[in-house]
């Protein structure tokens, strides 16, 4: 048997940072092969599935979940909050000698209380088999609630194409840090990744190859990508599809010819430059081809929100991009989303409701604090901040460095309030964390790009601004590296922080 850690100290470790956290010293609870989960609103059914889906192999515990009152009182219950005192996506955590309590108003708070409950377990409670430690969880009361409504990942598939099952790990991984939005970048000039049924020749031709000339069936079904949408809702996470255009559109004019001035296919492209590529602005089949692709993978999406890109149209000039925006934006009100973009896109409206996401490295734009000035919300992803796609350092040997090196301490030393002049904390929808994948090729490189800086992420977008203090926070970040080697997590391990040991590190995954 490991070891055990003292169970307090896992409530000052805990990514991303509560807002209120009262110990109770000497109070402890623990697991036993007796504990079940207990439900008293169904809007908890999900969270306790997925909690229970964690635990029960590395327990070797049944962890039954029911609505009946257990017999004793070693249950770790999921109430409703209906005062609302904890808002929409915020939660209140008691844990005592003899049991666990829960209470949220929203199933997003009761998925939020079991990310931070994961944490208050052992490293071990995330492995994948059964472990021999003692499943102690530390008492206290956690009232919890973010500081952002949007905390977002964002995966590119379209310069190298990644499996339903390789999206599912990454959705399991971005969730344990209250992750609740999933940005699926979806085409690009190397390749159109959704079966599109009323133009197939996208999936068929446009999804053929990826950067670097790999070929296949390299796209999802619209049945997969079904799959995909309904795994993030059960992991309380809303998928955003992003269609990219008027640029980055060489994968649908290599698929059809009618997309394309001359009538003439383009050559399917497998580098890595951009702006070279637009649809054509005055033909009538290109807004025929964007309704169709919008129509339909709106009914494929429950969610709220479509993202059209529309960044780096380079070979688009201003009026034509602002007459094809003034022709799109009202396509995808008209099937029911509400748009996000790459900022550009928002000098071409007034509409308080399109959302920009700033991706630039400046500390300034004035579209952008304009837009602010509307009433539109600013997703933030400065590049040089977020951007998980970018080098560690000189001697990372993945990634790019277009906007610079970004160790872990520059990930976390902004804040996303006050980082763009015109643009205040009310103005910020959220944080989310891009990762373009011309370098990355597979899981393993994925997660060493992402980890630990999705994890900064996260905590900027959570925690409360008063909690940043970068000497508290890598001590947390460091903790949570015994967990990633459990789960099998390749994560880089920065010598910015100061990582945890297992105290038995042959058990679990390796990083």
């Amino acid at each position: 048997m490991t070891t055990p850690q003292d169970p307090a100290t896992r409530l000052h470790e805990l990514v991303p940072h509560p807002a209120q956290l009262h110990p109770k010293p000497g109070t402890t609870f623990t697991l036993t092969p007796e504990t079940e989960i207990h439900i008293t609103t169904e809007s908890a059914r999900i969270p306790a599935e997925l909690l229970a889906e964690v635990l029960r192999p590395s327990t070797g515990y049944r962890l039954p979940i029911t609505t009946e009152p257990p017999p004793g009182p070693a249950a770790i219950t999921l109430h409703p909050d209906p005062a609302r005192k904890t808002g929409q996506e915020g939660y209140h955590l008691d844990i005592t000698d003899s049991e666990v309590t829960i209470r949220a108003a929203t199933t997003a708070g009761h998925f939020n209380a079991v990310a931070t409950l994961r944490q208050l377990l052992p490293p071990e409670a995330e492995a994948r088999t059964e472990q021999e430690v003692s499943w102690t969880i530390p008492g206290a009361g956690i009232l919890d609630h973010p500081r952002y409504r949007h905390r977002g990942a964002m995966l590119d598939v379209a310069r190298h194409f990644f499996t339903t099952d390789q999206v599912k790990r990454y959705l399991d991984q971005i969730a344990a840090f209250k992750i609740n939005y999933f940005h699926l970048h979806l085409t690009d000039d190397q390749g159109w990744r959704l079966e599109i049924k009323s133009w197939p020749d996208l999936t068929r031709i446009g999804g053929s190859t990826e950067v670097g000339g790999r070929t296949g069936d390299l796209f999802y079904t619209q049945d997969e990508y079904t799959d995909l949408v309904t795994y993030a809702q059960t992991r309380g996470i809303t998928l955003i599809p992003e269609l990219d255009m008027p640029g980055h559109t060489n994968a649908a004019r290599a698929s059809y010819a009618e997309l394309n001035r001359d009538g003439q296919k383009r050559p399917l492209y497998t580098g890595t430059e951009v702006g070279f590529s637009s649809l054509c602005i005055d033909e009538d089949v290109t807004y025929e081809f964007v309704e169709d692709v919008i129509r339909e993978v709106a009914a494929l999406t429950p969610g709220p929100y479509l993202h059209i890109g529309g960044d780096e149209a380079l070979s688009t000039s201003d009026a034509d991009y602002e007459t094809f925006m003034s022709r799109v934006l009202p396509i995808v009100a008209k099937h029911g989303k509400r748009v996000i973009g790459w900022h550009e896109f928002i000098k071409t409206t007034e509409d308080s409701a399109a959302i920009p996401q700033f991706w630039n490295t400046t500390t300034s734009d004035a579209t952008v604090a304009a837009a602010a000035r509307r009433g539109s919300e600013v997703l933030m992803s400065p590049a040089n901040r977020v951007y998980l796609d970018m080098k560690y350092d000189e001697n990372t040997e993945l990634g790019l460095d277009w906007a610079g090196h970004v160790e872990v301490r520059d990930a976390y030393d902004w804040n996303p309030g006050t980082h763009l002049a015109g643009v205040t904390e009310a103005d910020v929808r959220g944080v989310e964390a891009p990762l373009w994948t011309e370098t990355v090729r597979t899981s393993a490189e994925v997660e060493h790009l992402a980890f630990p800086r999705l994890a900064v992420a996260a905590e900027l977008g959570w925690a409360p601004e008063s909690a940043h203090d970068w000497d508290r926070f890598k001590r947390a970040l460091g903790a949570q590296g015994p967990r990633w080697e459990v789960r099998g997590v390749r994560f880089h391990r920065s010598p910015q922080v100061p990582w945890q040991v297992r105290s038995d590190p042959a058990r679990g995954g390796s990083s």
